[in-house]
């Protein structure tokens, strides 16, 4: 009976101790339901539509509150007033990257997106000088962008593909563009779409939040962990081939200024550029440019399958415009207001990123007459932003006109964060930006769209709601118009 007794008394006063500390560390942090020892407030969260469960949490603690997914503390912002009040009034303090357990086994703290403090600040603004003299936001990409365009019209006469913004992502990276049918790029493809569908599933967000689980329990993590392993390995080849051919008076893409710029800090102890680095940077901009635009994209077809009065309007638009003897460009944009709503509409309806990437705060912060600790991690509800009734009345229905003045002009909304805002907001946006347009409008100036059932019974519910929202499967076809 003793080594029982011993046994249940060590736990008692773990539990004790747990709840005191847990106690302590609350009083100073926003309100929030009491957590549970160890699973914390897990149970009350729906992992199935974590932004739902963030919602009926507000209504009972207000715009900021603390949740312990696990036995550490997160801080949940919602609503605009919040939201822009930590990332743009306080974007220092909040520019920190969150924890993200499964992100972490993989980047090891390297990378553009799940960086933080120097490191980050430097490969972003490399990143973003880079991409510049690529021409992002210039006449050279928009020329990659329609030249993609094209092949996928091409390739949509004589099938369903949706492979455009990966290739327009691999010209900026690898210089050139694969054909739609090698087999390497749809392998690299594949693992993409099934990595973002298995870090959307409720199962990796437990595994987020009880991140001994990755290491020790079988499940569709250990696909996820494969997937990024094979994918890292085609980046190193890639990288390697251009070692091998590189010319630093020419550079040819996004990984030749990479190898330029390590090649000038070779004597330099604190570098950061690192061959490592470079594919975990390689790896951020393939997931953040090619799996958010291509479902931002399936998922833009569907609405248009559902709202047939909505496509009329914007090929109307179209062949006003436009015409169809010439591609659209981005110039056209600004006499297309009905179109730039319909995209905006998109993106503020299918809420794409529902609690964006979680930040944290990169010193101790009074916000709010609360004192936040350096580290705690951060979840936006983008989510309780884009779908505010005040800002967008009946938010719950896809309508062009949430973003239409009374004269049909297009109205902006400080309330669009899509990418998020402030120090952390998404450097690929003007790329996205400008695919959803070219793609969009040059699908539409060929083909009108048709769904194989009745437009009432296509269903917009996404099938997963974790990390991405990500709508059903559907099939439609493409008629050259």
């Amino acid at each position: 009976m003793e080594p029982v007794l011993v046994l249940v008394l060590t736990v008692s006063c773990l539990l004790l101790f747990s709840l005191w500390r847990q106690s302590s560390e609350r009083s100073k942090l926003p309100p929030g339901p009491t957590p549970l020892p160890i699973i914390g407030n897990f149970l009350q969260i729906d992992a199935k539509n974590i932004s739902k469960s963030l919602t009926n949490l507000s209504k009972v603690y207000g715009p900021v509150f603390t949740l312990y997914l696990g036995r550490k503390p997160t801080v949940v912002l919602h609503g605009y007033e919040a939201v822009r009040e930590a990332l743009i009034d306080h974007g220092e303090e909040f520019a920190g990257r969150g924890s993200f357990p499964m992100a972490e086994r993989i980047n090891k703290g390297l990378g553009l997106v799940f960086s933080n403090g120097s490191r980050w600040k430097e490969i972003r603004r490399f990143s973003l000088m880079t991409l510049r003299n690529l021409g992002m936001g210039k006449r050279t990409i928009e020329d990659r962008v329609q030249e993609e365009a094209q092949c996928l019209v091409e390739e949509l006469r004589k099938t369903n593909g949706n492979c455009a913004p990966c290739n327009v992502i691999c010209s900026i990276i690898f210089q050139n563009r694969f054909d739609y049918k090698d087999q390497d790029f749809l392998n690299l493809m594949e693992r993409m779409n099934e990595n973002i569908r298995i870090l959307s599933s409720p199962w990796l967000q437990v595994c987020n939040n009880f991140p001994s689980l990755i290491d020790y329990c079988p499940g569709s993590h250990q696909k996820f962990l494969k997937n990024v392993g094979c994918n890292r390995s085609y980046i190193l080849e890639k990288i390697n081939e251009h070692q091998e051919s590189l010319n630093v008076a020419n550079p040819r893409d996004f990984i030749d200024y990479y190898l330029i710029k390590q090649e000038q800090e070779i004597h330099s102890q604190q570098s950061e550029f690192t061959l490592e680095h470079l594919a975990a940077t390689v790896s951020d901009l393939f997931a953040a440019g090619t799996e958010t635009t291509s479902t931002t994209l399936r998922y833009a077809i569907l609405l248009l399958l559902k709202h047939p009065h909505v496509t009329a309007k914007v090929q109307e638009e179209i062949d006003h415009v436009v015409g169809r003897h010439r591609s659209p460009c981005m110039q056209d944009r600004s006499h297309m207001p009905y179109t730039d709503a319909m995209i905006h509409e998109v993106q503020r309806f299918i809420d794409l990123l529902p609690t964006s990437v979680p930040h944290a705060l990169t010193r101790d912060t009074k916000f709010r007459n609360y004192l936040i600790p350096k580290g705690t991690t951060v979840i936006t509800s983008l989510s309780s932003v884009l779908h505010d009734s005040k800002e967008f009345p009946n938010p719950e229905v896809f309508d062009p006109g949430h973003f239409l003045n009374k004269n049909g002009d297009f109205k902006k909304s400080d309330y669009f964060m899509p990418f998020s805002t402030g120090k952390r907001i998404c450097a690929g946006e003007g790329l996205a930006r400008m695919e959803l347009f070219l793609f969009l409008t040059t699908i539409l100036q060929n083909f009108n769209l048709k769904s194989l059932v009745h437009p009432k019974d296509i269903n917009i519910t996404p099938v997963a709601n974790g990390l991405t929202s990500l709508p059903s499967p559907y099939k439609l076809c493409f008629i050259p118009v």
